[in-house]
C-alpha cells in the first residue's frame, strides 16, 4: 500500500500534474454546468408535461384551463410551483426522486397507459397529499402567503374557514385538492389523515 501511495505522490508532483489539475477542473465545471442546466430544464412546464406520455395524456391535459393555468390576474402556477420544493437543496433531493419515476416508466411500466395511470391515481394522489401534509403545504404557501392576503378580497366565509382550519391544525391540501387535476376515487386528504390519526 505504501508503494502505491508513493507512486501517486510522485506522479502528482511531476510535470504532468498541472495538466491533470486543469483537466480535472474543466471536467468538474462541465459536470456542474450540465447538472445546473438539467435542473433548470427539469423544473420547466415543458419537461414536466411532455417528458413522459403518462403526463401528456392525463394530468397535463387536466391542468389546461384550470385556475392554476389561467387565473383572473394572469398569474400562473406551473407544475414545479406545486410539486417541487423551491429551496436549492430540497429541490436537488426531490430530483433524486425522479429515479423512482424512471424505474416505473422504463422498467416496470406501472403507469405506461392511461388505464394503468387511472388505476393508480388514488395511490399517486395520496403520495402527494402525504408529502404536502408533512411539509405544511410548503409549495402552496410559496405563492399563497396568508400574511399578504388582502382581507377585503377574501370572503367572510373563507376567512372563518381558514381561522377554523388553523385552530384544528389543518394545512392547505386538506381542503384545497383536485384543483388542477381530476379528483381520484375514494377518500380525500381529510378522511385519510383522520383515519390514520384514529389508528394511533
Amino acid at each position: 500500500m505504501s508503494k502505491f501511495l508513493e507512486k501517486i505522490r510522485s506522479w502528482a508532483s511531476g510535470s504532468g500534474s498541472l495538466g491533470v489539475l486543469v483537466a480535472g477542473l474543466v471536467a468538474g465545471l462541465v459536470v456542474l454546468a450540465s447538472t445546473g442546466t438539467f435542473m433548470v430544464y427539469a423544473n420547466s412546464e415543458n419537461f414536466c408535461a411532455n417528458a413522459c406520455h403518462e403526463m401528456t395524456s392525463t394530468v397535463a391535459v387536466e391542468y389546461k384551463g384550470s385556475i392554476h393555468d389561467t387565473s383572473r390576474s394572469g398569474v400562473r402556477a406551473t407544475c414545479n410551483d406545486c410539486h417541487v420544493p423551491h429551496g436549492y437543496i430540497p429541490n436537488y433531493i426531490a430530483k433524486l426522486g425522479l429515479l423512482s419515476d424512471l424505474w416505473g416508466h422504463f422498467v416496470t411500466g406501472s403507469i405506461d397507459t392511461k388505464e394503468k395511470f387511472e388505476a393508480k391515481r388514488s395511490e399517486l394522489a395520496k403520495r402527494v397529499w402525504v408529502d404536502m401534509k408533512a411539509n405544511d403545504s410548503r409549495e402552496c404557501r410559496h405563492c399563497h402567503n396568508s400574511g399578504k392576503m388582502d382581507p377585503k378580497r377574501v370572503s367572510e366565509k373563507a376567512q372563518k374557514r381558514h381561522d377554523k382550519g388553523r385552530v384544528e391544525g389543518l394545512t392547505c391540501i386538506e381542503c384545497h385538492f383536485a384543483i388542477s387535476h381530476n379528483e381520484p376515487e375514494g377518500p380525500g386528504p381529510q378522511e385519510i389523515f383522520a383515519a390514520e390519526a384514529a389508528k394511533k
